[in-house]
């Protein structure tokens, strides 16, 4: 029984409470993720680039 007002309670508060975002702000959210994915990506990316080039730099000097 308690199960059951659980989900029911859950139902209720998901269906009536919950305050769900708009189409455009769902977008513009959408966006704003894809925007920071893509900069840390590029940030990520140029670390490996300079982490390359000191490695091997340091191959170069040692060998």
């Amino acid at each position: 029984m308690k199960l059951f007002n659980y989900f029911k309670e859950s139902y209720s508060e998901l269906a009536n409470k919950v305050s769900w975002p708009t189409g455009k702000e769902l977008t513009n959210s959408a966006v704003v993720v894809l925007i920071a994915s893509l900069v840390i990506a590029l940030i990520v990316w140029g670390m490996d680039l300079c982490f390359e080039s000191i490695m091997k730099l340091v191959y170069e000097t040692i060998f």
